[in-house]
């Protein structure tokens, strides 16, 4: 083999591998959406019929997208449907709209139980002693490409978008949060300026809110944000898309903060509050299964 043909079979092995992906992601955005997932969204997802028709359309693409890069798979016998797939993949995509990034470009697996699902987790006292202890969750995002939910909370939170609760927001924003490197509440931001109003407003937030937790204070806020900066991020995250006239009222610097960051104000898609609860109603003061990204 004549040894001009070596760099040139290495560059087109490398275009081909690099226009492959991107021409079956094209093919995948580009098919006509299924009618059965316009019924689900339209039949789990509450807010979507809330939504403009330019964000709707904009989040069914982002749905196809994510559908098409991200793997699911079933655990303790639950089978995988159309119905949980697009159910999880639109919330996560509201949590992109208007964004112009890459679908969570670290995340590879959802992995999705029945129902809340048991894990035993090595923890160590002051002496240094480990010990194995079992916890309830109902939902876990990891650094290495992977979510895990449970399917009933899941649908229980689309189907309630109103209640300041969702466990696939949280979650995700787990996973928008440790694209900067670490989950440490403060994800990939422009630039300084950004951090340090990023800073302000959520130090001085969570601050308050560990505050309110020591001292059994109600909050709108789930005292579960008070247990590090993460979470702090995360309950902010459900609060800001659940229950944003709230938020906007009592919060107002960070809800400005999250809008900016998130490059919309989800008080547009929201119709007259109708019996449900006050800003000031309590709020849970644990969460009873979501936990730290690990």
């Amino acid at each position: 083999m004549n040894p001009w043909f070596i760099p040139i079979f290495a560059v087109l092995a490398i275009t081909l591998a690099l226009w492959i992906p991107r021409h079956r992601l094209k093919k995948a955005v580009n098919a006509p959406y299924p009618q059965e997932w316009v019924e689900i969204l339209e039949r789990n997802i509450q807010i979507y019929r809330n939504l403009p028709m330019p964000l709707r359309l904009q989040l069914r693409l982002l749905i196809k997208q994510f559908l098409h890069q991200k793997h699911f798979s079933g655990a303790a016998g639950l089978e995988i449907t159309d119905e949980i797939r697009v159910t999880i993949a639109a919330q996560a995509c509201m949590l992109q709209l208007n964004r112009g990034a890459d679908l969570y470009p670290k995340l590879k697996y959802i992995l999705v139980y029945p129902s809340a699902f048991v894990v035993s987790r090595a923890q160590g006292d002051d002496s240094g002693v480990v010990s194995h202890q079992e916890r309830g969750l109902l939902g876990e995002s990891w650094q290495n490409g992977k979510v895990i939910l449970a399917w009933d909370n899941v649908l229980h939170g689309a189907r309630n978008f109103l209640d300041g609760r969702n466990v696939v927001l949280h979650e995700f924003a787990h996973q928008l949060d440790s694209e900067s490197g670490m989950a440490d509440g403060a994800p990939l931001l422009a630039g300084k300026s950004s951090y340090r109003s990023w800073a302000a407003a959520l130090s001085h937030e969570f601050e308050v809110l560990q505050k309110d937790y020591r001292v059994g204070r109600r909050s709108l806020l789930d005292h579960y944000g008070a247990t590090n900066p993460a979470e702090f991020f995360a309950v902010a995250t459900e609060t800001f898309f659940e229950k944003p006239r709230q938020m906007a009222k009592h919060h107002a610097e960070l809800f400005d903060v999250l809008v900016r960051y998130y490059r919309i104000d989800p008080r547009d898609w929201l119709n007259p509050p109708t019996g449900t609860p006050p800003a000031d109603t309590p709020i849970h003061p644990d969460r009873q299964g979501l936990k730290e990204t690990d």
